[in-house]
């Protein structure tokens, strides 16, 4: 269990990390199989810092809500003919995507 300064560390570097990446720049990481798609009603530094920090229960709950799970071929090809931009962080070895809220 990591403690309370050294988990704010944590999302406070995760957060640095984060970024938006045009579809077409992660579409290699989809082919390797290592993007998690994450639902836009979560967090995307909660479910990462979820991820670092191995809280497996909370990433099986999220799992088993279909809100956190590798992106789906059928999600591969609607990003891919939208050209989304998606917020992205790396949580080795996995690269955690979100499509932006819709305003």
């Amino acid at each position: 269990m990591m403690n309370e300064e050294k988990g704010d560390q944590l999302r406070a570097k995760i957060n640095g990390e984060t970024s938006r990446l045009p579809w077409k720049e992660l579409e290699r990481f989809f082919a390797s199989g290592v993007l998690i798609a994450v639902s836009s009603d979560l967090d995307l530094v909660e479910v990462a810092y979820c991820i670092a920090s191995d809280d497996k229960h909370a990433i099986a709950q999220w799992m088993a809500e279909n809100r956190v799970g590798r992106v789906s071929d059928t999600q591969a090809d609607a990003w891919s003919q939208a050209d989304v931009t998606l917020w992205a962080v790396v949580v080795k070895p996995w690269i955690l995507v979100q499509l932006e809220k819709a305003h």
